[in-house]
């Protein structure tokens, strides 16, 4: 039986950490009110207030990139918490439109009430979708872990009436996936793929990276061959590369996917894919609810953390 390198075991257990200190709201909460956090966290979170997401918005798509916003928060405890991110979402695509910026957000169940009761949620998120409507915006709903998948999938089906163009998240690490795939494809459903950021049961998920991987490039080629302006969410160069090798070997048209990456993440990337001429997404998360998607951003890949370090001693602190 093939050993485990030995490199890998503190990473892995790293990525734990992390991933176990991002559901401690009591450290959450304590780690907002320490000032040194503030700039450290800029590197991911574009503000807390929605003017400072306003501008910061305005300054990456001046760049050459598109943008969807996502108003930090989940797992709300009480229905006027998610009513309250419900209004939240709708100030967003107001300021969003007033301003003249791009009229795209992402949200997520629990932070609309998923957890209290599934009607509280589909109350909230057909108020985002009416609105949304209204504005000629697109709405994105993210996935969380796998316990909610079914009832995110279901939800999804059930409010994208309100507002045909709401799409979705599926998490290449998942085994179920390729078949959900599928079935969204068959219902021109609008798919972002991501790899997953949570510690599933590997009866439920790949535990191996490298099966991860290969799910991913094959949801891809999936994706690119059959369906509806599909989004890719990576950072991961072999990823990308196998995306625009098919594409190009497919003749697919550039218009017809797009790259998402996350605010402050892998900016080389982002910059040379824009430069070669792909349409890139930048995932602009503001509020003041950041602990719990901050540690996810580190749990992705442990070497985050070192590659935070080293880009605040290169290129200085967030201003």
């Amino acid at each position: 039986m093939p050993s485990t390198p030995t490199r890998e075991i503190p990473e892995h257990a790293l990525r734990s950490l992390l991933l176990a200190l991002s559901h401690q709201r009591a450290l959450g909460r304590a780690a907002i009110r320490v000032p040194l956090t503030r700039p450290i966290v800029g590197r991911f979170v574009a503000g807390q207030t929605l003017a400072e997401a306003l501008d910061a918005l305005e300054l990456i798509a001046g760049a050459g990139f598109r943008t969807t916003v996502d108003v930090l928060g989940e797992s709300v405890a009480s229905e006027a918490a998610a009513a309250a991110a419900a209004s939240r979402y709708v100030e967003t695509l107001e300021a969003l439109a007033g301003r003249g910026v791009e009229r795209n957000v992402s949200l997520k169940l629990t932070q609309m009430g998923l957890d209290i009761g599934r009607d509280v949620a589909r109350a909230n998120v057909a108020r985002i979708l009416r609105r949304a409507e209204e504005l000629d915006a697109f709405v994105r709903i993210d996935m969380e872990d796998h316990t909610k998948t079914d009832a995110t999938l279901g939800l999804w089906r059930e409010v994208r009436p309100i507002h045909p163009e709401t799409g979705v998240v599926i998490q290449a690490a998942l085994r179920r996936s390729e078949a959900d795939v599928d079935a969204i494809n068959a219902e021109r459903g609008r798919v972002r793929l991501c790899k997953g950021a949570y510690n599933e049961p590997a009866t439920i998920a790949y535990p191996d990276k490298a099966d991860v991987d290969r799910a991913y490039a094959r949801l891809t080629e999936t994706l690119l061959l059959r369906g509806d302006r599909p989004a890719f969410a990576t950072h991961d160069p072999a990823m990308v590369n196998h995306a625009v090798v098919f594409a190009r070997e497919h003749r697919i048209d550039r218009d017809r996917f797009e790259f998402q990456m996350l605010y402050g993440v892998r900016r080389d990337l982002q910059d040379m894919l824009v430069r070669a001429g792909y349409r890139v997404r930048v995932y602009v998360p503001y509020g003041t609810e950041w602990y719990p998607y901050y540690m996810r951003r580190l749990a992705e890949r442990p070497a985050n953390v070192l590659f935070m370090v080293r880009a605040m001693v290169r290129e200085g602190l967030p201003r």
